[in-house]
């Protein structure tokens, strides 16, 4: 619940669906009354059915291929600052996605609310 409540304080953007999996954490009664709070509509994989969560699996796969190797003997704060950091400053900043036509997921999220302004 504190990294949905940071997300959207940090966009200033509330989603209209959040996916998962079908973890406790996700079922929970606690975080579908935050959900419910923020009118976001709750999306869960299905049983069978993996590739619902790809792109998530894809993320955690690529975030320990490229920075959690190097996190060994930091205490949990210099944990916490680097692995924000990594996702903040670079992969969503720097890194190029092939998934998305080579661009970072900030120039996707900007065109995206770009297009979204001029329609509304």
């Amino acid at each position: 619940m504190s990294a949905f409540r940071f997300a959207i304080k940090h966009t200033g953007n509330v989603p209209l669906i959040f996916h998962s999996d079908k973890g406790s954490q996700y079922s929970s009664v606690g975080f579908r009354e935050e959900l419910k709070k923020f009118n976001v509509t709750q999306s869960m994989t299905s049983d069978g059915h993996c590739y619902d969560n790809a792109y998530a699996e894809s993320f955690f796969k690529t975030l320990k291929t490229e920075l959690i190797q190097f996190l060994k003997g930091m205490d949990w704060e210099e944990v916490r600052n680097s692995i924000f950091e990594y996702i903040e400053c670079y992969y969503n900043r720097k890194r190029l996605h092939s998934g998305i036509g080579y661009k970072t997921p900030n120039e996707v999220y900007e065109k995206f609310y770009r297009l979204n302004e001029k329609i509304a």
